[in-house]
């Protein structure tokens, strides 16, 4: 097992390294290894302001190198304090203490050395456990048949050997990483062996928003990207496509992303499982909705019931050409966006022989909600309020000129 074959080199390495550098030296290196597993994670901000500043730019990189830095400086600290120690008791004993003194005190040191040397081998096993145990959580799932580098798969039975060592119960009571780590692992995992769900993830209402984002349609609808992620390859090379670089190169948007993902995990979760969320079911207009033509049209009829044979062909012909395309986003709290896409008004042909024509434009207003009633404010359309209602799967606004049934996507 590889992970027994590191352990014998660290317990040998570090034992003859106490013998050669002492008790105090070895003492002290092992409150820094402690300390620096223990405050890396909440120092390590600090270190990603300065990282940010330089030349690296994506976010993940960025996250951490954070940590590690800063108990690489931690621990050179307390390396630097135990070789100062380390001097002064030397200097003491070489030309204060007497001849004999200085000889038991170097047995003393060099043999309680070992023992300290055994013990920062001990120390490096469970963060070396602790860190395959925290990244092997995310590199298993991100692997699909025999796609992965030959560094994934070392990594991977690294982290076979721990779960089946035993050890993974000792990293697990060290670990200080968050829930939402661990569930965000899952949601990944998810999504990259089900390359479908990323349908579904467009329709969480959480991300309603987000998907009308000029970076997240584009990569959407860019037909490469679609390719690249049914043949499942690794991980690294779909973020490394360079409209997903773009997209994490944007700070401000990862901070967004993250921001959202983070507040609905385990709802998020289930979504992508069932179907179904728990958080945000109750409020029906919630969603993406196509138009229903026939519908609309019907609701014409029943509400127009003077309407001649002509009359209402003419007015099919006006809704065909209207709203062929028009769909229907709302999105949750705290926004409550609303979204009418390519609704489309018609104009009267200049001269008696030329067609129709059509111009398409998409509001953006507000809703809010009366129970299954809600109204609808888009300022840039001119109207005050429209009125909406959901029965099931069908959305019926009023209050324009033609009367809008929706169908939810």
């Amino acid at each position: 097992m590889l992970l027994w074959i590191i352990a014998l080199f660290l317990f040998v390495l570090l034992g003859y390294v106490g013998w050669c550098l002492g008790a105090i030296r070895l003492g002290i290196s092992l409150i820094g290894v402690v300390l620096g597993a223990l405050l890396a994670p909440y120092f390590g901000h600090f270190f990603n302001s300065i990282l940010s500043l330089l030349t690296i730019t994506n976010p993940v990189l960025v996250w951490l190198l954070g940590p590690a830095c800063a108990y690489l400086v931690i621990y050179i600290v307390f390396n630097v304090i135990g070789l100062a120690v380390h001097q002064k008791v030397d200097v003491y004993y070489k030309y204060k203490a007497g001849d004999l003194r200085m000889g038991l005190f170097n047995r003393l040191n060099q043999r309680v050395g070992v023992a300290m040397g055994l013990a920062n081998a001990a120390a490096y096993l469970v963060v070396i456990c602790w860190v395959i145990f925290v990244f092997s959580y995310w590199t298993t799932q991100m692997v699909s048949g025999d796609n992965a580098s030959s560094s994934v798969k070392w990594f991977n039975r690294l982290g076979k050997d721990v779960e089946n060592s035993g050890m993974a119960k000792v990293a697990v009571a060290v670990d200080s990483m968050p829930e939402s780590y661990y569930q965000f692992a899952d949601v990944v995992g998810l999504i990259y062996h089900n390359s479908l769900l990323e349908g579904r993830l467009s329709r969480y209402p959480a991300f309603l928003a987000l998907a009308e984002q000029a970076d997240f349609q584009d990569l959407g609808n860019d037909k490469a990207y679609l390719e690249l992620r049914q043949r499942q390859p690794p991980f690294t090379e779909i973020i490394n496509y360079p409209k997903a670089q773009q997209m994490l190169g944007n700070q401000d948007e990862v901070k967004q992303v993250w921001t959202l993902v983070k507040a609905n995990l385990p709802d998020l979760e289930a979504y992508l499982k069932t179907g179904q969320s728990a958080k945000y079911d109750s409020e029906k207009i919630l969603g993406r909705w196509d138009f229903d033509m026939n519908g609309a049209l019907g609701l014409l009829k029943r509400t127009k019931l003077n309407l001649s044979g002509p009359e209402m062909q003419r007015l099919r012909i006006v809704a065909t050409l209207s709203f062929s395309k028009t769909s229907f986003v709302a999105t949750p709290e705290p926004d409550k966006l609303a979204f009418l896409k390519d609704f489309g008004k018609v104009h009267p042909p200049k001269k008696p022989k030329e067609p129709l024509t059509v111009e398409t434009q998409s509001f953006k207003g507000t809703w809010t909600s009366d129970g299954d009633k809600y109204e609808l404010s888009f300022p840039e359309k001119g109207q005050t309020t429209l009125q909406a209602v959901v029965e099931g799967d069908r959305l019926t606004i009023t209050g324009d000129t033609f009367p809008m049934v929706f169908q939810r996507e």
